[in-house]
């Protein structure tokens, strides 16, 4: 276990060292799997879909703030959605300015979010989102991560319908609108997920901010109970139906990425806690102090032995 605790620190340590250059590498790689999945799953307008645009930018997105890599993620998935339908794209412009909109009013600081949740949604470990971000955040955040959601499934929604969008001529283009509009509200998933990554991060906010022993241990696994119930319930009320293989697969991975996160930032001593009373004019007050783990890095010496003689003790 000391193995670990020394590792951390030595991550930590070198992270400060070199943050400025590892702080845009990751946005980088972050821009590039937003952009490739983007051009993977809805690449209809061939001059976007090459690695060559994704690089570039992600390029770009590595030297600016999270902000101007959802703008472009906009307009990549804007440019590819016009070329299979203009009014899915009129849908999708709506919804991206209702999003821009809760993005400057509530949170701007989540961008990453609306980004980051269709990314875990598409590598089937959606239960991740609400814990990690229940654990990290507070809850307005709730409202990126379910704008989060919707983007995911519209663009699922897109992806799916690729060649009914594209083909369908017969109807005119008001009848289209309110047909695509009835589709996506009706999809009793997404309005499933949405609730079920609500309420998970409203239990795992407070419960972590309890003053008790273990509270984001605790956290994590009462924001895990809680998404299969919600998930139960949803099936219940609305006849979702959902993979059990799949929700518990994705349930232990949820809950390993967050004890991952747990050790690397909230890593605490509850054996030496200790409480403190002081007083001023006008309040008492009542203090818990729990400590951080902290591991001195071993002082490693190296003392060079050299046996060979100087040369000018073999001179006779």
């Amino acid at each position: 276990m000391i193995g670990l605790w020394v590792f951390r620190e030595k991550l930590r340590g070198f992270y400060a060292r070199f943050d400025v250059f590892i702080n845009p590498l990751i946005r980088f790689v972050f821009g590039l799997v937003v952009f490739h999945m983007l051009n993977g799953n809805l690449g209809a307008m061939a001059r976007l879909n090459s690695s060559l645009v994704e690089v570039v930018l992600a390029l770009v997105c590595s030297v600016l703030p999270y902000g101007v890599m959802v703008f472009l993620a906009g307009i990549l998935l804007l440019a590819h959605v016009s070329s299979i339908s203009l009014e899915m794209a009129m849908i999708l412009l709506v919804l991206l300015l209702f999003i821009l909109i809760l993005y400057f009013g509530l949170q701007p600081r989540d961008s990453y979010l609306l980004l980051l949740t269709p990314i875990f949604f598409h590598l089937k470990i959606p239960y991740a989102i609400p814990i990690l971000v229940g654990l990290s955040c507070g809850l307005s955040s709730a409202v990126t991560v379910c704008c989060g959601v919707m983007l995911f499934y519209v663009m699922q929604y897109i992806k799916q319908n690729m060649g009914t969008l594209s083909g369908d001529t017969t109807l005119g283009m008001a009848e289209q609108l309110m047909q695509i509009v009835r589709t996506l509200l009706s999809n009793r998933l997404m309005v499933v997920m949405m609730a079920t990554c609500a309420v998970g991060i409203l239990v795992v906010y407070l419960i972590r901010r309890l003053p008790v022993n273990f509270s984001w241990a605790i956290a994590i696994v009462a924001g895990a109970l809680t998404q299969i119930g919600a998930i139960f319930i949803g099936d219940f009320l609305f006849d979702v139906s959902v993979s059990m293989p799949q929700l518990l697969a994705g349930l232990i991975l949820s809950m390993a990425l967050a004890a991952v996160y747990h050790f690397f930032v909230f890593a605490v001593d509850y054996t030496r806690t200790e409480y403190v009373q002081f007083e001023d004019d006008d309040y008492y007050y009542y203090v818990k102090a729990v400590p951080k783990i902290a591991v001195s890095l071993p002082d490693v010496k190296v003392q060079r032995f050299n046996d060979r003689r100087r040369g000018d003790d073999f001179d006779e």
